[in-house]
């Protein structure tokens, strides 16, 4: 059960709308259905609608404010979705009592939920504050450092890949397809005997 969301009523009119009378008509209702409302009134409605429609925009786009429903939208712990059955079960030939199996049960869902929330009180928010420092540290290396060394590196040494290129197609390249079409006429044939 989800709980604050607001349900709203929606009426869907499937019929066909030929006659351009009865469209005025539907049109007429509604507008004496918001009739009653004061023009300040529709504003902030239609403003609270913006607003709710950006959050939701701002809560699918934005990589700082955490997702509440989909929290693991990659699928990177899969393995972790273990569930009573998965570890213990019970053949036929040896069943215990009915009720012992739905307190084992019980213990082992109230357990592993309680001790994972009471285990990620105390450790999360160290361990995302300790992950937060190290990806922004290794981020600024690599992005102010490692490849502004790089690129300097490669267009300080584009002459010697060009020499490099020549070399191997001066003098590596003629043997090596050389011995490509000695070793083309040669072939495999594999017989029982």
């Amino acid at each position: 059960m989800m709980r604050g969301v607001d349900r709203e009523e929606v009426d869907i009119d499937l019929e066909y709308l030929d006659d351009p009378q009865q469209q005025d008509f539907q049109q007429q209702q509604q507008l004496q259905q918001q009739s009653w409302k004061t023009p300040l009134e529709t504003v902030l409605e239609e403003e609270e609608e913006e607003e709710e429609e950006e959050e939701d925009v701002i809560s699918t786009q934005s990589d700082t404010r955490p997702l509440i429903n989909e929290r693991d939208p990659r699928q990177m712990n899969e393995c972790l979705k273990v569930n009573f059955e998965d570890m213990i079960a019970e053949p036929e030939s040896a069943h215990s009592g009915d009720r012992v199996w739905i307190w084992s049960h019980a213990l082992f869902e109230v357990s592993r939920v309680w001790f994972y929330r009471i285990v990620t009180v105390l450790l999360a928010v160290p361990v995302s504050l300790i992950t937060g420092v190290l990806f922004g540290i290794l981020s600024c290396f690599h992005i102010w450092l490692l490849t502004p060394c790089v690129k300097i590196t490669l267009l300080n040494t584009g002459w010697l890949q060009t020499l490099w290129s020549s070399v191997l197609d001066t003098f590596v390249l003629p043997f090596i397809q050389s011995a490509a079409r000695c070793y083309s006429s040669i072939g495999v044939r594999l017989g029982q005997e």
